[in-house]
């Protein structure tokens, strides 16, 4: 590998060794082999490598979830997101330590016009990722650009991203797929009533 690659490899390691607020770059320079010129040339900054390490572990954690969510051809495109929401349940605690991070990094980019741009571009890159999936589920032929993919994808994104705060806090009292698809139900029937029923 080269140290670019050097570099995001032991990135990761340590955002789950030590959390994204404790990493230094002389720890990063220790556990790549490489040099602080390295990280300068490559990411521009410490935050810039760490933030990007983050996105790939995110990125290559929605590739899984996509591969689950699409095992079953014949399942609808409600079953496939109660899929993907329990798989995501299933695997948090796996991912305890780059959730945490996670937020850690958030809080810092909001102070940093680069680094945000950096992680918006990477919802940016998944919302994509989700519509594309959206459409292939439809099957009608409609497209991954269209609203109301991107609008499916922003919906199932902030899901996720919600429930995975609410497990950090409350890992027992955080939703189930099963429960969020009934309140889910819920909503839509309170919202869009039987013909005959409403007022």
């Amino acid at each position: 590998m080269g140290h670019r690659e050097d570099l995001l490899a032991a990135a990761r390691r340590l955002l789950e060794d030590k959390g994204y607020a404790h990493i230094t770059t002389r720890d990063l320079v220790a556990a790549s082999g490489t040099n602080l010129a390295s990280i300068g040339y490559h990411f521009g900054s410490k935050a810039g490598l760490l933030n990007e390490a983050i996105g790939e572990v995110f990125e290559e954690w929605t590739d899984q979830l996509a591969d689950l969510a699409m095992a079953d051809p014949t399942a609808s495109p409600v079953e496939r997101g109660v899929v993907t929401w329990a798989a995501m349940l299933n695997s948090l605690a796996g991912k305890r330590a780059l959730l945490l991070s996670y937020i850690e990094a958030l809080a810092q980019a909001e102070r940093t016009p680069a680094l945000r741009e950096q992680f918006a571009e990477q919802y940016r890159r998944c919302r994509a990722r989700v519509a594309g999936l959206v459409a292939e589920s439809l099957g009608d032929g409609t497209p991954p650009d269209d609203a109301r993919c991107l609008a499916v994808a922003s919906f199932v994104i902030a899901i996720c991203d919600g429930l995975s705060v609410q497990w950090l806090l409350d890992a027992d009292g955080a939703p189930t797929a099963e429960e969020l698809t009934e309140g889910l139900a819920a909503l839509w029937s309170a919202s869009f009533p039987p013909r005959g029923k409403s007022g």
